[in-house]
């Protein structure tokens, strides 16, 4: 993943650090997101509409997966627009923001590997996907893989605050 040099100097009065390698936040975010496990992801509709669902993802290092059906609307709306937009919110004060692309992976060596993924980690993230979307061979049964271009970890709750943003290179 190509990530942004910071290119100008942080103003001392921002409580926003830049951080220019994923590695840098990656074992916050991915504890932080899997503790909240689900979150708000927003799409964009044919009417250029924001559509806002709960979803599931897990993070494998800097991916994410998402288990899903190639009939649902966000397939069709993703097709036509793959960014999506993730807010994990239970705690008010700690926020996390990530801004992805999100493609839809149908082959079941992936799904074999992200269910397996599912079936090890604890509870709240870890669950068996069987139980919600059945054999795993059906051919609507399928993954998005989420690229993250944007990440945001924020905490309000100590003093003062901070908020580190990782941003992909364009």
């Amino acid at each position: 993943m190509e990530e942004t040099p910071i290119t100008e100097a942080p103003d001392p009065k921002s409580n926003i650090r830049r951080v220019a390698d994923f590695a840098e936040i990656e074992a916050e975010f991915v504890q932080r997101a899997h503790a909240i496990a689900l979150c708000n992801v927003a799409t964009v509709d044919s009417r250029q509409r924001p559509r806002s669902r709960i979803l599931h993802p897990v993070w494998d290092g800097s991916t994410g997966w998402i288990t899903t059906r190639h009939d649902s609307p966000k397939i069709k709306q993703l097709a036509a627009n793959p960014a999506v937009s993730l807010a994990y919110i239970a705690d008010l004060f700690r926020p996390i923001y990530v801004e992805c692309t999100a493609v839809w992976v149908g082959d079941l060596a992936t799904r074999q590997r992200i269910w397996n993924l599912l079936r090890s980690l604890p509870e709240p993230v870890g669950f068996d996907p069987a139980l919600t979307w059945g054999d795993i061979e059906h051919p609507e049964n399928g993954m998005l893989r989420l690229t993250p271009w944007r990440v945001e970890l924020n905490d309000f709750v100590i003093r003062p605050t901070v908020t580190k943003v990782w941003q992909a290179r364009p």
